[in-house]
């Protein structure tokens, strides 16, 4: 079920072109902007779940091609990366947990700096 969601996650940024890395950038851009939504006073919970939903089915993802061990990415780089995955998806859950107290905006953050360096070794 994860695979298939994030499978189609992947599908929904509405990028069919170009490099793999310019699409995980365009993926993780989404994702970003779905949070940043939900910061509206406007936003609802349900909203606030889908975005964050969306968000870890992307990291679900990347983490799951990086922990590939045939993944042309340094080990200890991939590493890094998987340990980004792993802060958001607590962090996730604190959130949807505790959304009063809990901000989306290290997710945010994250998926924009990530997003920006695929774009800039691309």
């Amino acid at each position: 079920m994860y695979n298939q969601s994030a499978a189609r996650a992947y599908q929904e940024t509405g990028y069919q072109g170009g490099e793999p890395r310019e699409r995980e950038a365009a993926l993780l851009i989404k994702a970003a902007a779905n949070l940043q939504r939900t910061k509206s006073e406007e936003a609802t919970r349900e909203e606030l779940d889908h975005a964050l939903t969306f968000n870890r089915h992307v990291w679900t993802l990347f983490v799951g091609e990086l922990l590939d061990e045939n993944h042309e990415m340094p080990k200890d780089l991939r590493q890094n990366l998987v340990n980004l995955g792993l802060f958001t998806f607590n962090h996730t859950l604190d959130v949807m947990a505790d959304p009063q107290n809990k901000t989306v905006d290290s997710l945010i953050n994250i998926n924009r700096n990530i997003a920006e360096g695929l774009r800039a070794n691309g």
